[in-house]
């Protein structure tokens, strides 16, 4: 049974944490595409989504509540002017966590962490060049 479990504590001190948490949701919301551990992608998306939900509000209350939260101005912005909008006609779930395998290093399970809407688009193959083949050589009479 899973009574009275809060939330995920990472291994860290609630201050060490929450910086973690505030780092992450801010990055996602940059980049719309993170790669991170598992547990942190489960344990952003409750934040990431409250963000996005302020977002939907668009009052000064909601602006006020997300910049205390996120780290840089210039994602705030981002927030309210493009993200907002976006999901607007959304009733929650703007986020998908893709498992990714397991990190060489130590064996932890990797998960990449995208907003809805920012799937990847692959890029164009490059044509390669055919490489010219020698002409043999014919054999010059004296």
């Amino acid at each position: 049974m899973r009574h009275r479990w809060g939330y995920k504590k990472l291994g860290r001190s609630p201050a060490h944490r929450r910086q973690t948490l505030r780092n992450l949701v801010t990055n996602l919301l940059q980049h719309e595409r993170i790669t991170t551990t598992l547990p942190k992608a489960k344990a952003l998306r409750p934040l990431a989504e409250r963000m996005i939900t302020l977002a939907k509000r668009d009052t000064l209350h909601a602006r006020r509540q997300a910049a205390a939260f996120l780290l840089r101005p210039p994602v705030l912005q981002k927030l309210f002017s493009t993200l907002g909008p976006r999901f607007a006609d959304r009733p929650g779930g703007y986020t998908r966590i893709i498992r990714a395998g397991w990190r060489r290093g130590d064996g932890g399970a990797v998960a990449v962490m995208e907003l809805i809407g920012s799937e990847l688009k692959p890029k164009p193959k490059k044509e390669k060049k055919k490489r010219e083949e020698p002409q043999p050589e014919v054999a010059k009479k004296e």
